[in-house]
């Protein structure tokens, strides 16, 4: 229904103008029964969905309502007016045309935006002039879309870089949450989040901060979780294992050693036997082994992303088991008893040689003290010897003294035949 054009005749004012004028009168609000109130049906709504602002508490001697966008009643910001006797309704300046008003005041919204957020102020007149207001508030929130977990590195290297996780899309009115192996984050001084927590922050990046992680969006009408997001952590080498660990074979056995280390990238292997380098290959095989593949193995990993290497050494003795580890005890005895048999028959040859040497001297001795007087009687001998040469020595002192004991009596009768011959 359209308003009047012209105000009627017999001075009767129109409705239209009548409410306008006592929302510029100055309001008393006498005591009421029940309080006029506004509610947002839903309280929180999704962009793009409908909102009604219930009335309740309306009175029954109602006269007309206006509906204004904020807390104030201003007629720039006015957006419908509704006149109960005639249920003439007329668009304010504020109005989009998504706006309805029902005759018990509601105000319905449709295709609702992010831009109806705010409050709304229902003012009614009664017919007896007093004027009543209530507010209500709409809030409109997006459909969170699908987030995404951005790095700012994508191959960080273990204990040196730190990574920075964004969560995206940025909105408004959104909580992220975050979470790694499906738990929530652990308390860490390495871990730190943004004041809204849209960005995590890994301080010296590890090999167990690999994820995967997490980062869910929510806001009152919806909710998102991000795909899985796994972190490429560069590390390693470790020192890497050579297996089978046996470092005794026989000759003709074959050798297979294979070598292994915990690595991202994986690593890359080689040989050396004996300081001799071999082809690159992760396992080391000698099809018949001899005593000359005996030495050392050394297992060289590398990294080409943290290019560092670690090397591992493995002996490998190549013998046909026959080697004796110490002597039997019985050999021992029987090398002793040699030894002292040797021993005592070294003593009794010496001893021997020795007597021999000492009977002949004694012998020499003996001759010339018995000739020495007769040759030269009165001046002694005549040799030049001293009087130390002419005393026995110690070690034919015996020798004397058995001879002293026991006289030759051939050397008297060659003395007593002389003798005599003389006379």
């Amino acid at each position: 229904m359209e308003p009047p054009s012209a105000p009627p005749r017999g001075g009767h004012v129109p409705w239209q103008g009548l409410l306008l004028a006592v929302s510029l009168l100055t309001f008393w609000n006498p005591p009421t029964t029940a309080q006029l109130t506004v509610e947002s049906v839903p309280p929180n709504a999704a962009e793009g969905k409908d909102v009604l602002l219930r009335v309740h508490n309306l009175p029954g001697d109602l006269l007309g309502c206006n509906w204004f966008r904020g807390e104030t009643v201003n007629t720039s910001h006015q957006i419908i007016s509704y006149v109960v006797d005639t249920q003439v309704t007329t668009p304010g300046p504020a109005h989009s045309g998504r706006e309805t008003i029902y005759p018990n005041g509601s105000l319905l919204f449709q295709r609702v935006t992010l831009n109806d957020t705010g409050n709304y102020t229902l003012q009614i007149v009664r017919k007896n002039a007093q004027v009543e207001q209530g507010t209500g508030q709409i809030r409109v929130f997006p459909e969170l879309p699908k987030p995404i977990i951005t790095s700012n590195n994508s191959d960080p290297l273990e204990n040196a870089d730190p990574v920075v996780l964004t969560c995206e899309p940025q909105t408004q009115s959104t909580s992220y949450l975050w979470s790694v192996n499906r738990k929530s984050l652990p308390v860490s001084a390495r871990l730190q989040l943004s004041l809204d927590n849209r960005t995590l922050t890994i301080h010296r990046v590890t090999s167990n901060d690999t994820g995967p992680y997490e980062c869910g969006t929510q806001n009152p009408v919806s909710a998102g979780r991000s795909d899985p997001f796994t972190l490429n952590v560069l590390y390693g080498p470790d020192a890497p294992t050579i297996s089978p660990s046996d470092s005794h074979y026989r000759p003709g056995a074959s050798l297979r050693l294979s070598c292994h280390a915990a690595s991202n990238p994986p690593a890359w292997y080689s040989w050396l036997v004996n300081g001799r380098p071999q082809p690159f290959t992760q396992e080391l095989f000698i099809p018949s082994l001899t005593a000359n593949d005996s030495g050392a193995y050394t297992c060289i990993a590398s990294n080409s992303g943290t290019r560092l290497n670690k090397t591992t050494v493995q002996t490998i003795t190549v013998s046909d088991g026959r080697r004796t580890i110490g002597l039997p005890v019985w050999s021992i005895i029987g090398f002793a008893v040699g030894v002292l048999v040797g021993l005592a028959l070294t003593v009794a040859l010496g001893c021997l040689l020795l007597r021999t040497r000492t009977g002949r001297s004694s012998g020499q001795r003996d001759l010339r003290e018995l000739w020495g007087p007769a040759s030269t009687p009165c001046h002694g001998p005549a040799s030049s010897s001293t009087f130390p040469d002419s005393l026995p020595s110690p070690t034919t002192a015996v020798p004397i003294y058995q001879e002293l004991r026991h006289p030759n009596t051939n050397i008297y009768g060659q003395m007593n035949h002389k003798a005599e011959m003389a006379s």
